[in-house]
Formats: structure tokens, sequence, C-alpha cells
């Protein structure tokens, strides 16, 4: 196992690594909205939280040596389903076909008081 980490993307606010790159995948921790200059929550809704979430995942995937083109499945965790649109709009211009396999489901609360957390497994080649 290798650890994976960047100063552009936030540091792990606890016992975890921002990623763990193993046997030709990248497994990403679940990444909130936080500004990596910072520590604290960027935007105020779901959408512009995933947005920075994805923003982080984009700059770890790219420590790793690969990029989110490269995402086999992804988790989203939201507080408001009602977000879910939304949420999915901007999710979309960052993937493309084909799409990652995904999970979403509600949640009743994330850390720091996030909206939104996503996570993902990413080939490494």
């Amino acid at each position: 196992m290798k650890k994976i980490d960047t100063a552009q993307a936030p540091s792990a606010i606890g016992p975890y690594s921002q990623a763990i790159a193993k046997d030709g995948f990248l497994f990403v921790s679940g990444q909130l909205s936080l500004d990596p200059a910072t520590g604290e929550i960027a935007g105020a809704n779901a959408a512009q939280q995933i947005e920075q979430g994805l923003r982080n995942m984009s700059a770890i995937a790219a420590a790793a040596g690969t990029s989110l083109a490269k995402t086999v499945k992804t988790t989203v965790l939201l507080t408001d389903l009602g977000e879910f649109a939304a949420v999915n709009e901007v999710y979309g211009r960052f993937f493309s076909e084909p799409y990652p396999a995904r999970a979403c489901y509600q949640v009743v609360a994330l850390p720091k008081g996030a909206r939104v957390e996503v996570e993902a497994v990413i080939a490494l080649s």
C-alpha cells in the first residue's frame, strides 16, 4: 500500500489517509468541500460543495499520477436528497462517458456540517 498525500487537497481530519494506492487502484477517502488553504467548508449548498470536493479529489488523483477520467466508482453522501438534481448537474461536469458506477445516499449528518461528501475508486493505469 502506498499513501497518497498532497497539499493541493485538505489534510485528513482524522486517522485516515487522503488516498491509498493498491493493486492498480486509488482508493480516495471521502472528500468534503474543505478549502485546502483554510480547512473551512467552501460553498453554502450541496452543488457548490460537491464542486470543491471533486476539485479536491482531482488534486489527489493527480498526485497519484491519474485523473478523474479513470474513475471506476464513486459514492456520494448528501444530507438532503432534495439537492440531488443540483449535485448531479455539477457532478456531470467532472465526469464523461463511460460514467463511473455510483451510489448516492442521504445521511443524517456529515463532518464539519458539510452537506455533501464524495469518495472514489480510480484506476491508476
